[in-house]
């Protein structure tokens, strides 16, 4: 059998965008699997904001992060983060 570790440290390092892709894909599952479980939809998308912040105020400081959620407002109603259906 081959050792995993071996592949992994074979692998080149994804780009920023495929990191992000990847990262997606894999919160993308865990709420399946969350909701799949019972767990409101509104628990998840608080515990993973409140993830999410802890995360970038441990990385960056509560400073930066501030500063970053001030245009969020802005980009909320600018439809960013809204997800439209194609109607078929």
């Amino acid at each position: 059998m081959s050792d995993p570790a071996f592949f992994a440290a074979a692998r080149p390092p994804l780009r920023d965008h495929e990191q992000k892709q990847t990262a997606l894909s894999y919160l993308n599952e865990a709420w399946a699997e969350a909701r799949h479980d019972g767990v409101d939809g509104d628990c998840l998308a608080q515990a993973s904001l409140f993830a999410a912040f802890a995360e970038l105020v441990g990385t960056y400081g509560e400073e930066a992060v501030a500063k970053f959620v001030e245009g969020l407002a802005a980009r909320v109603r600018n439809g960013e983060f809204s997800i439209t259906l194609a109607k078929q």
